[in-house]
């Protein structure tokens, strides 16, 4: 297994990754339905803030390319108090076939190398109650803290 961080050329492992996220949030409706265009995922993979890795295997047996078998989405977001700049992981997800293999750390691993590069101050994730085991691998790497999240409609 490796992870490779998508550029521009990458299109179809983002669109691969979209299919993998729906079928690990079971949210179909928001990752498939309304696919976007290959020029609009060329254009996100090409800005500097928006970030996606994913984590690929090889299996034995397989003349075919490589397999996706997890990734993430993180966003770098620069502040206006200082002149710094953090790393919010919005989506995290290991295909359930090869989860509990170490994936989910090796990627965010990886993020940590990118996030070092750039001089970001911190990575920051959230987990859903009840997602135990997003909860323990988090809680392995980071400091827990106790927040309210809002999703604010835009009308």
């Amino acid at each position: 297994m490796y992870i490779k961080l998508l550029d521009k050329s990458s299109v179809e492992y983002l669109k691969e990754l979209n299919v993998l996220f729906s079928h690990a949030f079971d949210d179909q409706e928001n990752y498939q339905k309304f696919s976007p265009s290959d020029n609009y995922l060329n254009k996100l993979l090409s800005k500097e803030d928006i970030l996606c890795y994913v984590a690929l295997e090889k299996l034995e047996n397989q003349t075919q390319r490589e397999i996706l078998v997890g990734g993430l989405v993180a966003y770098v977001l620069e502040k206006f108090e200082q002149e710094r700049k953090e790393i919010y992981i919005y989506d995290l997800a290991v295909d359930e076939r090869f989860r509990r293999k170490g994936i989910a750390r090796s990627l965010i691993n990886a993020l940590k190398v990118k996030a070092k590069e750039i001089s970001a101050s911190v990575i920051y994730v959230q987990a859903d109650y009840g997602d135990d085991p997003a909860i323990q691998l988090y809680t392995s790497m980071g400091v827990k803290e106790k927040v309210l999240h809002f999703d604010i409609q835009v009308e």
